[in-house]
């Protein structure tokens, strides 16, 4: 729907304060349009701003970097200062914070596992011999290999939709694989058969179920599951 200057949406926000509330519920705040082209971020600031300072939510570049402000808009995982209002087609938005993790109060989520798998992948160049004394080098060619892995911004979108994150709690997810394979592709990285070490396993690569979910999710239209499948090729490539 096309939406002007002036129009109203209802913003339908997942509310729970575990200090007072019994359960969570949802309150319905009516957003103004002020100019087009609005965020769902903006719309959130103008709730938090205007109407209900008590609404929590993380939010930080407002620009599609940090990743911090990832949550779930009309059933889909996304970060908010990347999604437009009008976007959606719709006078009502249902927000909710991202499934599968737990919530620790309105929006915000608790990520503390999710950080520690990405964590456990080693995702940082290792060095085992003495550096070469000068800048490490890529070829065009090589630095292209990064390109659509270097771009995860940790938003979580991807792993929160994974159906394979949440019946198994040992699951690294597609985030910390798609992060994994980025440094096992870098040809400065010198700890590739270590880090394939760590996925090489049923709550690593051979979790992924290729459901897709992952890539339907991500804001930066990454490829987490083509990721886990050349991790998988890869170990294979390596074992044989």
């Amino acid at each position: 729907m096309a939406l002007e200057i002036g129009d109203k949406v209802i913003f339908k926000i997942f509310r729970y304060d575990p200090e007072k509330d019994k359960a969570p519920y949802f309150k319905d705040y009516e957003v103004t349009i002020t100019r087009k082209g609005m965020m769902v971020l903006d719309g959130l600031n103008q709730i938090k701003w205007e109407q209900d300072p008590t609404l929590t939510y993380r939010r930080s570049c407002r620009e599609g970097v940090c990743g911090s402000d990832g949550m779930n808009i009309n059933g889909m995982n996304t970060v908010s200062c990347m999604s437009h209002i009008e976007d959606y087609n719709s006078d009502v938005l249902v927000i909710k914070p991202l499934p599968g993790f737990p919530v620790i109060k309105d929006l915000v989520c608790d990520f503390e596992d999710f950080f520690n798998k990405y964590y456990a992948v080693k995702p940082y160049l290792v060095e085992k011999y003495p550096p070469p004394g000068r800048e490490r080098l890529q070829s065009i060619e090589d630095r292209n290999k990064l390109n659509g892995l270097y771009e995860c911004i940790l938003c979580g979108c991807c792993t929160s939709s994974c159906p394979s994150y949440w019946a198994d709690p040992d699951y690294l997810g597609p985030s910390a694989l798609l992060n994994a394979a980025r440094f096992v592709v870098d040809t400065r990285d010198e700890g590739s058969d270590e880090r394939l070490d760590i996925v090489n396993n049923i709550h690593g690569v051979w979790r992924c179920h290729t459901i897709l979910n992952c890539i339907h999710a991500c804001p930066k239209e990454l490829n987490p599951t083509k990721a886990i499948a050349s991790l998988q090729k890869e170990i294979l490539k390596r074992k044989y």
